[in-house]
């Protein structure tokens, strides 16, 4: 048995792997989907200086708290820059690391600069408007291939604001989340605003898994994601 950390993305908690944890947990794994602090039940902890840092420290006080061993470490999105910096800090808690349509970031690297530019654009414009300089306002779900009435209807009252220095502030590495085998999934019905990270990630010799979802994954295409997961998990978590 394995114990899968579950990362949600920005705007999002922990709640929105919902649909994804009963697969997992039927194949006989342990599951833990925390939320970010200052995001959804944890939002009243929002403040300007909530940052990547944050978030990092919050996934590995959550490791260390559990006692986390061969974990594989799940991240959507936004949380792939979580889920090297934890992977830097934690290498010898994490049996395997998963990026889901995630940002592979490296020293240095800051999301917003990881972002296609004319989304970057779309980011920065929204953060000095309606953001206040300082909050990232939710993106259109339609925009992330979330068409669904059902799905949108569950999804849109659950969205908070995300913190904006999380996006500028940079990842700062070590090295040792290298030793942490690394998986890459990309979601390819959408605009594919992450393709350059699935491309970053074959080139660095990871495994590149699709599925023909939209970015929402884990809303759109639970079961399928599921198996991915678990596909991806075996040959690293079981022989530890």
């Amino acid at each position: 048995m394995s114990t899968f950390v579950l990362l949600h993305g920005a705007w999002h908690g922990g709640w929105v792997w919902r649909r994804v944890e009963p697969y997992l947990r039927e194949a006989g794994h342990a599951v833990l989907a925390p939320t970010l602090t200052g995001l959804s039940e944890r939002a009243h902890l929002l403040s300007p200086a909530v940052g990547l840092d944050t978030h990092i420290q919050d996934v590995v006080a959550l490791l260390d708290a559990e006692d986390c061993h061969d974990a594989i470490l799940v991240g959507h999105s936004y949380a792939g820059q979580v889920v090297t910096g934890v992977a830097d800090r934690r290498p010898d808690r994490l049996a395997l690391r998963i990026y889901l349509d995630a940002f592979v970031g490296g020293d240095g690297d800051a999301a917003i600069d990881l972002l296609p530019e004319d989304v970057a654009g779309h980011y920065r414009e929204s953060v000095t408007t309606a953001g206040f300089g300082w909050l990232i306002p939710q993106r259109s779900l339609h925009v992330l291939g979330v068409t669904d009435d059902a799905d949108l209807s569950w999804l849109s009252p659950r969205l908070t604001p995300h913190p904006w220095r999380s996006y500028t502030q940079r990842l700062e590495l070590t090295g040792d989340h290298a030793d942490v085998p690394a998986h890459f999934v990309e979601c390819t019905d959408w605009m594919r605003a992450f393709a350059a990270h699935a491309a970053r990630a074959q080139a660095a010799g990871w495994p590149v898994s699709t599925i023909p979802t939209g970015h929402e994954a884990m809303v759109t295409a639970p079961e399928a994601l599921a198996k991915s997961l678990l596909s991806a998990a075996p040959a690293t978590a079981d022989a530890a």
